[in-house]
């Protein structure tokens, strides 16, 4: 089925008490295996890649273009979606590239700075239809430049929303980037505030880092979009290197396709997690 516009996923997520699934692409197979597990799932997801593997792959063009052919020939709708940009040629390249959704990061300029930047590139980004997602105070653990203990007020999220125009937004609340083991633990009541004071779904960095009842809970307080990606990559790294212990397999096919598989299998189960049964709002 055709691209599905990031706007109608996070409505019709937040429209009904859901989560919406986000999952990282570095390599064609994880690309697979994401829409195969959405597949499995019968849920939405979004493709997401960031800034940080088009500089390892040396470019954008042939990871997006792919990640577009593998979501257009999907049975569930998906969307593709520039994760953690903070140049703003390179959002320009995605939209250009067809690409639906962006996230512009200036999350390490100041206030005033941060509010500029981000609403001049949302309005370039929505004369073209494309969605815009930003970042308001430091999600712990990025590349070991922010500080955990930073959260996002509301006050301040409400204005920067409306200065800026964004349609979503990603919000500090206690999780962290590249965490290998699930004890993150998030201030649901913030999440709540936040979600009673904006205006556009919140989105949970580094869900990876945070466990099941706690991926739950924060949907349950008011999270829309919940990104993951070193748990798939973990789960990723130890189907191959199972696969490797036959030291006579020396064809990519076939330990890929083990981490393709078992990649598939836990996005399934995340994605049922994410976005299952309805859950009311606690008050």
């Amino acid at each position: 089925m055709p691209l599905v516009p990031m706007s109608l996923l996070l409505g019709d997520a937040r429209g009904t008490g859901r989560g919406l699934g986000a999952m990282n692409v570095i390599q064609l197979e994880l690309a697979e295996a994401i829409v195969a597990g959405a597949e499995q799932a019968g849920r939405p997801v979004v493709l997401q890649i960031s800034e940080n593997t088009v500089d390892y792959r040396g470019g954008l063009a042939p990871l997006l273009r792919a990640s577009i052919a593998i979501a257009e020939r999907a049975t569930v709708p998906v969307c593709v979606h520039l994760d953690h940009a903070t140049r703003v040629e390179l959002v320009e390249e995605a939209v250009e590239l067809g690409c639906p959704s962006v996230m512009f990061d200036a999350s390490k300029l100041d206030y005033d700075s941060n509010v500029a930047a981000t609403a001049q590139v949302a309005a370039w980004c929505h004369e073209r239809g494309a969605s815009v997602e930003s970042e308001l105070g430091e999600v712990g653990g990025k590349d070991g430049v922010h500080a955990p203990g930073v959260r996002t007020q509301p006050g301040e999220a409400s204005a920067y929303v409306e200065a800026t125009g964004v349609d979503a937004l990603a919000v500090a609340v206690g999780s962290s980037h590249a965490m290998t083991t699930r004890t993150a633990a998030l201030d649901n009541e913030l999440i709540a505030r936040l979600a009673d004071a904006v205006e556009v779904p919140l989105v949970l960095h580094g869900s990876s880092g945070v466990p099941d009842e706690g991926i739950v809970a924060a949907i349950h307080a008011g999270m829309t979009k919940v990104n993951i990606a070193t748990h798939l990559n973990a789960t990723f790294t130890r189907a191959v290197r199972a696969a490797l212990t036959d030291e006579s397999r020396v064809d990519p096919r076939k330990y890929l396709g083990a981490g393709r598989d078992a990649v598939a299998g836990e996005a399934a189960r995340l994605l049922t997690l994410i976005g299952g049964p309805r859950v009311d709002r606690a008050v």
